[in-house]
């Protein structure tokens, strides 16, 4: 996996790019600018759905969960520019492996909210509160979300030697 990925890097320029003087701050700008919108969006919609700001109507709230979305995307995006520029000091990673999986557990929240709690919240009174279901997946959310932000930050100081990952 990590020579597929270095020959990404390496083939597409991205590499190059990338450890040029502004390639990596400017991506990284990027990505903050990804995460402030994720978490700005769907971290507001998460706790009018705990029931924080109930003056505030959940529809008017969900309205933003575009934006977030869009974050996010951007976010995968030069997530994915970091990666094949240095595959070997994230692939080995242990705070990227759980950033991952805290990731994949929200998207997998995601579609359980939207499969079975959504429909309740869009019908609901502007100040009502949301429904048990709802209220846990906005729980759900908000952990996995705040645990990315604390694994990202903790990518650059676990670098590996590679012992440090024992499922690797």
């Amino acid at each position: 996996m990590e020579d597929l990925l270095y020959s990404i890097g390496q083939k597409s320029g991205i590499y190059s790019f990338m450890h040029t003087s502004w390639g990596w701050p400017t991506v990284e700008s990027l990505h903050f600018l990804g995460l402030s919108l994720l978490i700005g969006c769907i971290g507001l919609w998460d706790l009018r759905l705990l029931g924080v700001a109930r003056g505030v109507p959940m529809d008017a709230l969900h309205r933003l969960v575009p934006w977030g979305v869009g974050g996010y995307a951007l976010n995968l995006c030069t997530g994915f520019l970091f990666l094949v520029s240095a595959p070997n000091q994230y692939l080995y990673n242990p705070a990227f492996q759980i950033k991952l999986w805290l990731m994949a557990i929200a998207g997998l929240n995601i579609l359980v909210f939207y499969r079975f709690a959504f429909r309740p919240v869009r019908v609901a009174a502007a100040e009502a509160a949301a429904p048990p279901g709802a209220r846990a997946a906005a729980a759900i959310s908000l952990a996995c979300w705040i645990g990315v932000i604390v694994c990202g930050r903790l990518i650059t100081y676990f670098r590996p030697p590679y012992h440090w990952c024992f499922w690797c």
